[in-house]
Protein backbone atom coordinates (compact mmCIF):
# COMPACT_ATOMS: atom_id res chain seq x y z
CA UNK A 1 0.00 0.00 0.00
CA UNK A 2 2.84 2.38 0.92
CA UNK A 3 4.63 1.44 -2.31
CA UNK A 4 1.52 2.26 -4.34
CA UNK A 5 1.04 5.60 -2.59
CA UNK A 6 4.70 6.51 -3.08
CA UNK A 7 4.52 5.53 -6.76
CA UNK A 8 1.43 7.67 -7.32
CA UNK A 9 2.95 10.66 -5.52
CA UNK A 10 6.18 10.35 -7.51
CA UNK A 11 4.24 10.06 -10.78
CA UNK A 12 2.09 13.10 -10.03
CA UNK A 13 5.15 15.11 -9.03
CA UNK A 14 7.01 14.13 -12.22
CA UNK A 15 4.00 15.03 -14.39
CA UNK A 16 3.46 18.41 -12.71
CA UNK A 17 7.15 19.30 -12.89
CA UNK A 18 7.24 18.24 -16.53
CA UNK A 19 4.49 20.75 -17.26
CA UNK A 20 6.46 23.70 -15.91
CA UNK A 21 8.50 24.46 -19.03
CA UNK A 22 5.55 24.06 -21.46
CA UNK A 23 3.45 26.35 -19.24
CA UNK A 24 6.16 29.02 -19.17
CA UNK A 25 6.58 28.81 -22.97
CA UNK A 26 2.82 29.14 -23.47
CA UNK A 27 2.72 32.12 -21.14
CA UNK A 28 5.48 33.85 -23.12
CA UNK A 29 3.58 33.21 -26.36
CA UNK A 30 0.38 34.52 -24.78
CA UNK A 31 2.24 37.62 -23.61
CA UNK A 32 3.45 38.27 -27.17
CA UNK A 33 -0.10 37.81 -28.46
CA UNK A 34 -1.43 40.22 -25.82
CA UNK A 35 1.13 42.88 -26.79
CA UNK A 36 0.28 42.38 -30.48
CA UNK A 37 -3.43 42.65 -29.67
CA UNK A 38 -2.98 45.93 -27.81
CA UNK A 39 -0.98 47.35 -30.73
CA UNK A 40 -3.66 46.24 -33.18
CA UNK A 41 -6.36 47.68 -30.92
CA UNK A 42 -4.64 51.06 -30.92
CA UNK A 43 -4.37 50.93 -34.71
CA UNK A 44 -8.06 50.05 -35.02
CA UNK A 45 -8.99 52.91 -32.71
CA UNK A 46 -7.00 55.46 -34.72
CA UNK A 47 -8.34 54.26 -38.09
CA UNK A 48 -11.89 53.53 -36.93
CA UNK A 49 -14.72 55.45 -38.56
CA UNK A 50 -16.86 57.05 -35.88
CA UNK A 51 -20.34 57.07 -37.42
CA UNK A 52 -22.64 59.54 -35.61
CA UNK A 53 -26.33 58.77 -35.14
CA UNK A 54 -27.13 61.91 -37.14
CA UNK A 55 -25.48 60.43 -40.25
CA UNK A 56 -27.45 57.18 -39.95
CA UNK A 57 -30.65 59.18 -39.50
CA UNK A 58 -29.94 61.26 -42.63
CA UNK A 59 -29.17 58.12 -44.62
CA UNK A 60 -32.44 56.51 -43.56
CA UNK A 61 -34.38 59.57 -44.71
CA UNK A 62 -32.47 59.67 -48.01
CA UNK A 63 -33.00 55.95 -48.62
CA UNK A 64 -36.70 56.33 -47.85
CA UNK A 65 -37.02 58.95 -50.64
CA UNK A 66 -34.83 57.03 -53.16
CA UNK A 67 -36.54 56.22 -56.45
CA UNK A 68 -34.38 53.27 -57.50
CA UNK A 69 -31.72 50.85 -56.32
CA UNK A 70 -29.12 52.99 -58.11
CA UNK A 71 -30.15 55.97 -56.01
CA UNK A 72 -29.78 53.84 -52.89
CA UNK A 73 -26.30 52.69 -53.95
CA UNK A 74 -25.26 56.26 -54.61
CA UNK A 75 -26.45 57.30 -51.14
CA UNK A 76 -24.53 54.43 -49.56
CA UNK A 77 -21.42 55.00 -51.68
CA UNK A 78 -21.24 58.70 -50.77
CA UNK A 79 -21.78 58.07 -47.05
CA UNK A 80 -18.84 58.08 -44.63
CA UNK A 81 -19.37 54.53 -43.34
CA UNK A 82 -17.18 51.43 -43.33
CA UNK A 83 -16.43 49.72 -46.62
CA UNK A 84 -17.68 46.36 -45.34
CA UNK A 85 -21.05 47.96 -44.53
CA UNK A 86 -21.25 49.42 -48.03
CA UNK A 87 -20.60 45.99 -49.56
CA UNK A 88 -23.50 44.44 -47.63
CA UNK A 89 -25.86 47.32 -48.40
CA UNK A 90 -24.99 47.23 -52.12
CA UNK A 91 -25.83 43.53 -52.24
CA UNK A 92 -29.16 44.09 -50.53
CA UNK A 93 -30.02 47.05 -52.77
CA UNK A 94 -29.53 44.84 -55.82
CA UNK A 95 -32.09 42.30 -54.55
CA UNK A 96 -35.17 44.25 -55.71
CA UNK A 97 -35.97 41.57 -58.32
CA UNK A 98 -36.46 39.01 -55.52
CA UNK A 99 -39.70 38.39 -53.67
CA UNK A 100 -40.28 40.09 -50.32
CA UNK A 101 -39.65 36.85 -48.41
CA UNK A 102 -36.44 36.14 -50.35
CA UNK A 103 -35.16 39.67 -49.67
CA UNK A 104 -35.79 39.24 -45.96
CA UNK A 105 -34.01 35.87 -46.03
CA UNK A 106 -31.06 37.45 -47.83
CA UNK A 107 -30.93 40.29 -45.31
CA UNK A 108 -30.88 37.84 -42.40
CA UNK A 109 -28.12 35.81 -44.04
CA UNK A 110 -26.02 38.89 -44.71
CA UNK A 111 -26.31 40.11 -41.11
CA UNK A 112 -25.62 36.59 -39.80
CA UNK A 113 -22.49 36.46 -41.92
CA UNK A 114 -21.27 39.74 -40.42
CA UNK A 115 -21.98 38.41 -36.92
CA UNK A 116 -19.99 35.24 -37.71
CA UNK A 117 -17.01 37.35 -38.79
CA UNK A 118 -17.22 39.35 -35.57
CA UNK A 119 -17.46 36.19 -33.46
CA UNK A 120 -14.34 34.77 -35.12
CA UNK A 121 -12.55 38.09 -34.58
CA UNK A 122 -13.35 38.06 -30.85
CA UNK A 123 -12.80 34.35 -30.30
CA UNK A 124 -9.01 34.49 -29.94
CA UNK A 125 -8.97 37.26 -27.35
CA UNK A 126 -11.84 35.61 -25.45
CA UNK A 127 -9.86 32.37 -25.24
CA UNK A 128 -6.69 34.12 -24.03
CA UNK A 129 -8.74 36.04 -21.44
CA UNK A 130 -9.64 32.71 -19.83
CA UNK A 131 -6.54 30.64 -20.58
CA UNK A 132 -3.97 33.28 -19.56
CA UNK A 133 -4.87 33.47 -15.85
CA UNK A 134 -5.34 29.68 -15.74
CA UNK A 135 -1.83 29.08 -17.05
CA UNK A 136 -0.59 31.77 -14.65
CA UNK A 137 -2.10 29.84 -11.75
CA UNK A 138 -0.51 26.61 -12.99
CA UNK A 139 2.83 28.38 -13.27
CA UNK A 140 2.38 29.55 -9.69
CA UNK A 141 1.52 26.18 -8.16
CA UNK A 142 3.94 23.92 -10.06
CA UNK A 143 7.21 25.35 -8.64
CA UNK A 144 5.76 25.75 -5.15
CA UNK A 145 5.82 21.98 -4.58
CA UNK A 146 9.61 21.62 -4.78
CA UNK A 147 9.97 25.01 -3.10
CA UNK A 148 8.05 23.92 -0.02
CA UNK A 149 9.90 20.61 0.01
CA UNK A 150 13.18 22.52 -0.06
CA UNK A 151 11.98 24.67 2.84
CA UNK A 152 11.61 21.52 4.91
CA UNK A 153 15.30 20.75 4.38
CA UNK A 154 16.39 24.34 4.98
CA UNK A 155 17.25 25.01 1.30
CA UNK A 156 16.23 28.68 1.13
CA UNK A 157 17.86 29.24 -2.27
CA UNK A 158 15.58 26.70 -4.01
CA UNK A 159 12.55 28.15 -2.21
CA UNK A 160 13.45 31.69 -3.33
CA UNK A 161 13.87 30.51 -6.93
CA UNK A 162 10.48 28.74 -6.83
CA UNK A 163 8.73 31.80 -5.42
CA UNK A 164 10.30 34.01 -8.10
CA UNK A 165 9.01 31.72 -10.88
CA UNK A 166 5.60 31.59 -9.20
CA UNK A 167 5.27 35.39 -9.02
CA UNK A 168 6.52 35.92 -12.57
CA UNK A 169 4.11 33.40 -14.11
CA UNK A 170 1.22 34.85 -12.13
CA UNK A 171 1.98 38.35 -13.41
CA UNK A 172 2.29 37.10 -17.01
CA UNK A 173 -0.99 35.18 -16.85
CA UNK A 174 -3.07 37.89 -15.20
CA UNK A 175 -1.51 40.70 -17.24
CA UNK A 176 -2.12 38.93 -20.56
CA UNK A 177 -5.67 38.09 -19.56
CA UNK A 178 -6.37 41.69 -18.54
CA UNK A 179 -5.00 43.05 -21.83
CA UNK A 180 -7.07 40.70 -23.99
CA UNK A 181 -10.16 41.30 -21.83
CA UNK A 182 -9.83 45.05 -22.46
CA UNK A 183 -9.45 44.41 -26.20
CA UNK A 184 -12.53 42.16 -26.27
CA UNK A 185 -14.60 44.64 -24.28
CA UNK A 186 -13.81 47.60 -26.56
CA UNK A 187 -14.21 45.59 -29.76
CA UNK A 188 -17.59 44.25 -28.61
CA UNK A 189 -18.82 47.82 -28.17
CA UNK A 190 -17.48 48.87 -31.56
CA UNK A 191 -18.94 45.82 -33.28
CA UNK A 192 -22.26 46.38 -31.50
CA UNK A 193 -22.46 49.87 -32.97
CA UNK A 194 -21.39 48.52 -36.37
CA UNK A 195 -24.16 45.90 -36.41
CA UNK A 196 -26.81 48.28 -35.06
CA UNK A 197 -26.08 50.84 -37.81
CA UNK A 198 -25.96 48.14 -40.49
CA UNK A 199 -29.24 46.62 -39.32
CA UNK A 200 -31.00 50.01 -39.36
CA UNK A 201 -29.80 50.80 -42.88
CA UNK A 202 -30.76 47.34 -44.14
CA UNK A 203 -34.27 47.78 -42.74
CA UNK A 204 -34.51 51.14 -44.52
CA UNK A 205 -33.49 49.56 -47.84
CA UNK A 206 -35.98 46.70 -47.44
CA UNK A 207 -38.74 49.19 -46.65
CA UNK A 208 -37.86 51.27 -49.72
CA UNK A 209 -37.97 48.25 -52.04
CA UNK A 210 -41.26 47.05 -50.50
CA UNK A 211 -42.88 50.45 -51.04
CA UNK A 212 -41.70 50.62 -54.65
CA UNK A 213 -43.10 47.13 -55.23
CA UNK A 214 -46.45 48.21 -53.82
CA UNK A 215 -46.55 51.20 -56.19
CA UNK A 216 -45.99 48.91 -59.18
CA UNK A 217 -48.91 46.66 -58.29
Amino acid sequence: MNWTSEFLNTSLSAISQGLQIPVIILLLLILLFAVYTLGKLLSEYLSRKKVPVKLIKEMIYDIYDAESSEDIKNIVNNADIQKSQKTVLFELAESEHLSKKSRQTLARRLIDNEEDKITQNLQKTDIITKVGPTLGLMGTLIPMGPGLAALGTGDVTTLASAITVAFNTTILGIGSGAATYLASKLRRRWFGEYLANLDALMDAILDNIDRRDERLK
